[in-house]
């Protein structure tokens, strides 16, 4: 498929090849461990082949694992390919451990997902990798905490939690510059609304949980990469044996095809109750950068071409456990961007350590797809309540 194409017709037929598909309009499910072969010739000649589309062991993938990796690559403009993992986090680890030996030095975000925290100071650091957390908002100023031992820069933006929009442009630059591979967890806004290899980054992880899948009955995870950092991604995954069923690969598939219909109605149902919250006097700061007066949001309008329906607010007064607890139409839990919505209290100063989070806790709201006038009800009653 041409990188001509444009986005929504690439989330619709991206994957969709014959080889694929045959005469069916969706790749079936290949619930297969073992491929046979006709001879012994054949077998040893198997061995050695390793790409997508030839049959060795069902670790290595089926034409459903096959398919959806080929449709997320077309997503992402000038990559060369896509591993699959059973979930957001294991996509994070497979790409830093695919990038990061003993020694390296890795500079993360301070406004990370937590999942992501975790595998740093826990396990890399177990393991002689070192980490050092930067303000999301530094820009090309990362580049005053390269080290000779740093290797990699891993971005999220928006932040998790604090959705803080980073330079992304400007530290890739410097990455280039310095010899640095790139990361970025690219979920809230997903290939769709930033191409990331396209940008320069060198992996691109997205949890499919969340919008690809989009019906909260999956969990997957996928990392595109860029040429140069393609074979050490899919070596490092291979090595650890990762790989998803054929059941979670054909339900997110299933999901992406409606992703540019349903990123539309997240994204305009977001910025309705996001307005409506900032209007209300018991609402402190709406934490959404497709606000106009948000911080960030001028590199959010230079570099996004949408945004997500996950973004935070705080409260003037009153407490959020007792307005989450209030709510009819959000469910409490800490997944996002299925087609219902979620509401979480959440509390960003735990999790940082190179910025202080002054603001108190944050309640986020995953919006999703229902009438976003009732939700603006469910919430009005809420703020009443709490």
């Amino acid at each position: 498929m041409s990188d001509e194409t444009r986005p929504a017709t690439k989330v619709v037929q991206g994957g969709r090849r014959k080889d694929w598909t045959g005469p069916a309009v969706n790749p079936a499910v290949w619930r297969a461990s073992t491929a046979l072969y006709d001879d012994v010739a054949s077998l040893r000649a198997g061995v050695k082949t390793n790409a997508d589309g030839e049959f060795f062991y069902g670790r290595r993938g089926m034409p459903t694992q096959w398919s959806l990796a080929e449709a997320l690559t077309a997503l992402e403009p000038g990559a060369e390919g896509t591993m699959l993992y059973p979930s957001g986090a294991a996509a994070v680890a497979g790409a830093l451990l695919g990038v990061l030996k003993p020694g390296d030095h890795l500079l993360m975000t301070d406004s990370a997902y937590e999942p992501t925290r975790r595998l740093c100071d826990e396990w890399l650091a177990a393991y002689g990798i070192s980490t050092t957390y930067y303000d999301p908002l530094v820009g090309a100023g990362v580049a005053d905490l390269v080290t000779d031992t740093t290797r990699a820069i891993f971005m999220e933006s928006p932040g998790s939690l604090t959705f803080e929009v980073q330079d992304l442009p400007a530290i890739v630059a410097v990455a280039k510059d310095r010899g640095l591979t790139t990361l970025l967890d690219n979920t809230w806004a997903t290939p769709l609304y930033f191409p990331a290899i396209e940008k320069g980054v060198d992996l691109s992880i997205v949890a499919c949980t969340k919008y690809i899948g989009g019906h909260s009955d999956v969990m997957l995870g996928s990392v595109t990469a860029a040429p140069g950092a393609w074979p050490a991604l899919r070596e490092t995954a291979q090595i650890l044996g990762q790989c998803v069923s054929p059941d979670d690969a054909y339900l997110t598939a299933r999901g992406l095809r409606t992703l540019d219909v349903r990123m539309a109605r997240h994204r305009d149902s977001g910025l309705e109750i996001a307005r409506w919250l900032k209007g209300r006097a018991e609402v402190a700061r709406v934490l959404y950068p497709a606000l106009p007066d948000c911080p960030g949001h001028e590199i959010f309008a230079r570099d996004f071409a949408g945004a997500a329906g996950l973004f935070g607010f705080t409260l003037a007064h009153g407490d959020s456990a007792r307005l989450v607890d209030a709510l009819r139409h959000f469910g409490i839990g800490y997944s996002w961007g299925g087609y219902e919505s979620l509401a979480l209290p959440t509390e960003p100063g735990r999790y940082r350590t190179a910025t202080r989070w002054t603001g108190g806790t944050v309640v986020r709201l995953s919006i999703g797809l229902e009438d976003p006038r009732d939700l603006i009800d469910d919430l009005s009653q809420a703020l009443v309540a709490a």
